[in-house]
């Protein structure tokens, strides 16, 4: 069955007017309400024909699970993940509302979440309704998740649910997520993601009057935390700026983001904090890093020490070569539709760094290119044209990777990919 060029315009119109009524649903932090998320996913759900399910680990924090089953459903299945929250907004520096879902002259949508990642999740949703409209079945079964609280590192949804037995009976083999957009021709991929350390330095002191000079005061144990942050976030910095085969992902990032102390202005305080966001690539050896940062302390005092907010383990990437049949399907879809790649280890942190933790193959991936990079910024937007083209890519993606077939002796091959077709 193809699909006419009627057909595809009313389908274009669909998927973009879809895709604002999800923007316009304030799914916004802090404390937010996911019940309208849930009811619009559910109308998608019903308006494709396929089941839906909700689950929570954690109490007004659903997973919601939108299944296409496959030809052969015994064989592990595709999780399509997004998330459905999204950062605050500084309203007054947007020159479009940003709930609003505006489109400008240019077929620009404006809203919070366009790129971050609410286009994703519909692109999914409208790569599947016109693959069902052309009559179109994969052997695999296609598992379309939106997760909450991934902007707050996704510890009351994806951190958790991976460990229930809910998770495991989706019999998951392999899973896409969220990438970045990109203003070049290139679309990026990550297979990896740095590992993150929030670092509390604890500076405690001799207290007292702000008219004295004692020794030993938190003043001058935070100044030597302080410079040797700032030394080594400047030695990363040369490092990326003298080698331009290296990306963000590939350096540690290191950033003083709060200090904390002090009572008024004539007193010395008992205590200083220094607040450090650390981003580790993964070529990183993480006890060797352990001995630099307690180093630190070492040196600024024998009473400094460190309280971890956050402290990661590194997590093993996704292959990017033969041994990992999904990826080989992934590249050949892009390949088909002559679009060019460039992989990458992620700067930040998404949700799927909790499915290769648990060793399954996965793959950070948006498909917006010629846009600039506005995610968590002002004025986030997508083009019309740019998230139509995606739902196409993802087309191509999902027959290639949903059509891998597994033989008796465990090695999964690509069979051939049933064309979508517009007369």
């Amino acid at each position: 069955m193809s699909i006419s060029a009627d057909q595809k315009n009313a389908l274009n119109r669909q998927a973009v007017e879809n895709f604002q009524e999800y923007l316009r649903i304030p799914s916004v932090h802090p404390n937010i309400n996911y019940d309208d998320c849930v009811s619009f996913l559910q109308r998608q759900a019903k308006g494709l024909g396929l089941p839906l399910q909700v689950y929570s680990v954690e109490t007004n924090r659903p997973i919601v699970i939108i299944t296409w089953v496959g030809t052969e459903p015994s064989i592990p299945s595709i999780m399509l993940n997004s998330h459905m929250d999204v950062v605050p907004v500084f309203e007054d520096s947007w020159t479009h509302k940003p709930f609003a879902a505006e489109i400008d002259e240019k077929g620009n949508i404006y809203a919070r979440g366009a790129q971050d990642m609410k286009c994703v999740g519909i692109q999914y949703l409208e790569a599947i309704r016109r693959m069902i409209k052309s009559g179109i079945r994969l052997r695999r079964t296609l598992h379309v998740t939106f997760v909450p609280e991934e902007e707050l590192g996704g510890v009351q949804g994806m951190k958790e649910y991976v460990h229930t037995t809910h998770f495991k009976n989706l019999n998951v083999g392999f899973a896409l997520d969220e990438g970045m957009a990109n203003e070049s021709e290139e679309f990026i991929l990550f297979y990896g993601e740095r590992f993150i350390w929030h670092m509390h330095f604890h500076c405690p002191g001799q207290p007292g009057h702000g008219s004295l000079l004692f020794d030993n005061t938190p003043g001058e144990k935070a100044r030597i935390i302080i410079d040797r942050v700032m030394d080594f976030r400047a030695q990363e910095k040369k490092k990326l700026a003298d080698n331009p085969e290296l990306a963000i992902g590939d350096v540690t990032t290191l950033n003083i983001t709060q200090l904390k102390g002090g009572v008024q202005t004539n007193v010395i305080p008992e205590e200083f904090i220094v607040s450090v966001d650390c981003r580790l690539p993964i070529t990183v050896d993480e006890h060797e890093w352990q001995q630099t940062v307690d180093g630190w302390c070492k040196e600024a005092g024998s009473d400094v020490w460190i309280q971890y907010e956050q402290k990661q383990p590194k997590v093993p990437v996704t292959k990017l070569d033969n041994t990992n049949p999904y990826w080989i399907a992934f590249k050949e879809a892009m390949d088909g539709l002559d679009l060019k790649i460039k992989k990458g280890v992620n700067p930040g942190e998404t949700d799927i760094t909790y499915l290769r933790n648990i060793g399954i193959p996965a793959l950070g991936f948006s498909p917006i290119h010629h846009t600039d990079v506005k995610l968590h910024d002002h004025d986030e937007y997508l083009s019309t044209d740019v998230f139509l083209q995606g739902i196409d890519i993802y087309i191509k993606i999902l027959q290639s990777i949903g059509n891998l077939k597994r033989h008796l002796n465990g090695y999964i091959s690509q069979q051939p990919v049933v064309k979508l077709v517009e007369e």
